[in-house]
């Protein structure tokens, strides 16, 4: 049985999911496995913290990275990978 993902996780996937080109809101979900009102709340406290931003073509939206939320992504990637290396040094 696999665990549920924290806030901060499912913050990050985010974040990743539009890094690695994926901007349209849909696909985000999608990517992210997440449900339209959850993803819509996560969606705009990113947008509000000036993670991402919003770029409106015609109708239509899109979302890109800020040098703010590429700058979260890398410090909380150095956190995990430093807090993977611990454990498995604990393990050891």
């Amino acid at each position: 049985m696999t665990r549920k993902r924290s806030h901060i996780e499912i913050y990050l996937d985010v974040l990743k999911a539009v890094k690695s080109g994926t901007h349209k809101p849909t696909n985000i979900m999608y990517k992210c496995n997440l449900a339209w009102k959850p993803f819509k709340q996560i969606l705009d406290s990113l947008v509000d913290n000036e993670l991402l931003e919003i770029n409106r073509i015609g109708k239509r939206r899109t979302y890109q990275l800020t040098q703010k939320g590429n700058e979260a992504l890398r410090y909380f990637e150095a956190a995990r990978s430093l807090l993977v290396a611990l454990r498995s040094n604990n393990q050891k």
